[in-house]
């Protein structure tokens, strides 16, 4: 044992790991205590012999020290100090990186913005407020504002200096200390936006830009652009320049940009006229001068005017005996402004266009402001057709005529053709109401359809003239059905029809077309048109018609987009089914023959339904309005001539106009024009109800019978012959029955055995 060398402790250092061991353990790591890598199979054990005693297999002894095997590729952790002391320095590490991220990013973000944004001018903060309309291609119709707008630029010295306050005190108290951005307002505004909110806390320099470059859209990416550009622009131009510049570009309603423009729109004053209160005022409408504009909302207007004068007083920049001596001022009335309404029809257009979105909600201060884009529904090259078609039918007719036409798609309610007359900054004849004539009489067999039980087609009138009420010219009928009295515009059957059925029926039907116009009171002469109804809302009722009893808003506006591309608004096309088609049909089928009847039918034999309508004059043989309207499945076209006098509408030569002369020729060639190149559009198969039309015309008799032949001579007298077998009675009802003139089966139909359907034609 001497000199050997010492053997070294295996002794436990606690834990149950051999302290000796650890660095072998760590230099061999990987390693399996039998010699075999993790990765190999073990290698195989000798057989343990019964009774033999091995380390391996024995129960260990409390002193013995037990091996620690580690996974293989996982480090030590080590000591609880070394790891939490390891998760310290991580999460120091991570601190600083995101400290270093909130520092640099915005300093980045500042920084790139700054470089690539450009400021703007205030000819440009005009210009992308105003909003452009199209025509349905896309096309240009009209700016609604002039290039320049409704502005006159002046130098900040020309504004008094109470009126630069008025507005600081309503829009920027901290203006000429502030950056260009206000920090809290924008982190407000931000915390809003998150929460799904609005945002606000705009600078004057912030909203000259908004208008002149961002547009006013709620993000966060607005208000970025916003303070970028407000800090360039107020490094680049000193705090008057800014101020110049939004006073000569701000919207203050009535059509006026700026504040010159502003004071005359108002106060029919220039800008150096202004008073202190006068100048409160105009400063109190920028937030919404489309709201408080006094001849609006005059309460709201002099709730603004008094934060006005209040801020300022706080400000010192009025004095308090002048506030308590300031009175609202009086303003001029507000005008009718073209803002960029074309003078030729286009006008019409461009006013329904704009009449129709604040229907839809939207301000004259968004169509001022916002640089929308609106698209139409007028496709050009119809609405060229139908001016030409009502150019060349008034060409050289007496100069008091006037016209109007509007084709409607029945199919989506849009407006395809719009034609109002050619002042486009004077009256609209599209929507003015007319009396409406004999265009009324199919909503006369609407409503006989629709009652209970309903009348049919079939049913026979008398048509002669009565003391009273009298046909036009070849218009009487001794016995028409309504189909029949339809087509010859019959005034007898259809009065007769109208006290049956009751004329308040036929007042609701009309509305239940689409007619919008009162019709109060009405009387048995409602069938003869004896109430007022626009062009528009005639060719809207007969769009539902043709749709087969659907109603569509009928509409111009197709879609409203922002300057930044966001949709604000998208026509629907979806309607609302206001009677069966299986009623709209049976009216089309009244309305079929009146188009041929009249020569004014469409190319190729095209179905086509169609109404005149005649308005006689308080003198005799003259009349005052003539109407011509009509529809295929996909186009709906009303056509109206009258005066601005209501007085009598004469030719050139003469001779009264009556709806199948001028206006129908207009009529026809519109049709024709918007059909041409387009397949054949036939209506549903008719169905019927009650009694079924005469397939006969009016007063067209049926063809007469074949003449019986005759008796055949008497036999010569003789003796007499063998009788011949006698036939079989037949009965009356035996097909094989030869009928009266030899006919077999007179008046027997196939069917007459049948039970009568009642799901297709109504019992009774």
């Amino acid at each position: 044992m001497h000199g050997s060398r010492r053997r070294r402790t295996s002794r436990s250092t606690g834990s149950g790991v051999r302290r000796s061991g650890l660095l072998h353990l760590r230099a061999r790591r990987g390693t399996h205590p039998s010699r075999v890598g993790w990765w190999q199979p073990p290698k195989p054990q000798a057989p343990v012999r019964a009774g033999e005693d091995t380390a391996r297999h024995r129960a260990p002894d409390a002193t013995d020290v037990l091996p620690v095997v580690e996974a293989p590729g996982r480090a030590v952790r080590g000591t609880p100090a070394q790891v939490r002391a390891r998760r310290m320095r991580l999460l120091r590490r991570g601190l600083l990186g995101a400290a270093a991220a909130v520092v640099l990013f915005p300093v980045f973000a500042f920084a790139v913005g700054y470089l690539f944004f450009s400021v703007p001018n205030p000819d440009a903060a005009v210009n992308n407020q105003v909003a452009l309309v199209s025509f349905a291609d896309g096309s240009p119709l009209t700016r609604l504002v002039p290039e320049e707008g409704n502005r006159i630029k002046v130098p900040l010295e020309q504004v008094p200096v109470h009126v630069r306050y008025a507005v600081l005190a309503a829009e920027d108290r901290s203006f000429y200390s502030n950056p260009g951005f206000d920090l809290t307002g924008i982190m407000r505004a931000a915390w809003n936006q998150l929460r799904g909110g609005e945002g606000g806390g705009s600078t004057i320099t912030q909203q000259f830009v908004k208008k002149a470059l961002v547009g006013d859209e709620q993000t966060l990416w607005r208000k970025y652009k916003e303070v970028i550009l407000a800090v360039k622009i107020s490094q680049e131009r000193s705090k008057d320049e800014i101020l110049a510049d939004y006073l000569n570009t701000i919207y203050f309603g009535r059509g006026a940009y700026g504040i010159q423009a502003a004071a005359q729109a108002y106060f029919g004053s220039d800008v150096q006229e202004l008073t202190p209160t006068q100048g409160a005022m105009l400063a109190g409408l920028i937030q919404s001068p489309s709201r408080w504009d006094p001849a609006v909302s005059p309460e709201r207007a002099v709730e603004r005017w008094n934060f006005v004068l209040d801020g300022m007083v706080a400000q010192g920049w009025l004095g308090p005996a002048e506030r308590a001596d300031a009175r609202f001022p009086k303003t001029d009335a507000r005008r009718s402004l073209a803002r960029g309404v074309p003078t030729d029809s286009r006008g019409h257009i461009v006013s329904a266009v704009t009449a129709e979105l604040e229907e839809l909600g939207f301000t004259e201060q968004d169509v001022a402001q916002e640089g929308l884009r609106i698209t139409t529904t007028i496709q050009p090259e119809r609405q060229q057709q139908a001016v030409d078609a009502a150019h060349d039918a008034l060409d050289g007719q007496p100069v008091n005529l006037r016209s109007a036409v509007v084709t409607i798609d029945p199919r989506t309610g849009a407006v395809l053709a719009y034609y109002g007359g050619d002042n486009g900054l004077g009256l609209d004849y599209t929507q003015v109401r007319k009396l409406a004539g004999s265009t009324f009489k199919p909503f006369v067999v609407l409503a006989a359809l629709t009652r209970e039980p309903p009348i049919g087609l079939g049913e026979v009138y008398d048509g002669r003239e009565v003391p009273g009420l009298r046909n036009a010219e070849g218009a009487d009928c001794d016995e028409c059905d309504l189909k029949q009295a339809m087509t010859v515009s019959n005034n007898v059957v259809f009065h007769t029809l109208t006290k049956e059925i009751g004329a308040d029926a036929v007042a609701a039907a009309a509305r239940l077309a689409g007619i919008t116009a009162p019709l109060d009171a009405p009387t048995e002469g409602i069938a003869l048109g004896n109430k007022e109804v626009s062009p528009f809302e005639l060719a809207s009722a007969y769009a539902t018609i043709a749709a087969g009893g659907v109603w569509r808003q009928p509409h111009l506006v197709s879609s409203v987009v922002t300057a930044d591309d966001r949709v604000l608004y998208q026509a629907a096309t979806e309607g609302e089914r206001r009677f069966s088609e299986r009623v709209a049909r049976n009216v089309v089928e009244a309305m079929l023959g009146v188009a041929e009847h009249d020569r004014l039918g469409l190319p190729q034999g095209r179905p086509v339904a169609a109404k005149t309508g005649t308005v006689q004059s308080r003198f005799e043989g003259q009349n005052n309005d003539a109407w011509m309207a009509g529809f295929t499945p996909s186009v709906s076209t009303v056509v109206w001539m009258g005066t601005d006098m209501n007085s009598p509408i004469r030719t050139a030569r003469g001779r009264p106009i009556q709806g199948s002369s001028l206006p129908g020729d207009v009529w026809r060639d519109v049709m024709s024009d918007a059909v041409a190149g387009s397949p054949v559009e036939d209506f549903p198969p008719l169905r019927p109800i009650g009694e079924p039309p005469s397939p006969l015309g009016p007063n067209e008799t049926p063809p007469p019978s074949t003449p019986a032949p005759p008796p055949p001579p008497e036999p010569p007298p003789g003796p007499p012959t063998t009788a011949e077998p006698e036939e079989p009675d037949l009965t009356p009802d035996d097909p094989e029955r030869p009928g009266i003139l030899g006919d077999p089966g007179v008046d027997r139909r196939p069917d007459d055995d049948d039970d009568e359907d009642c799901s297709v034609t109504p019992c009774g």
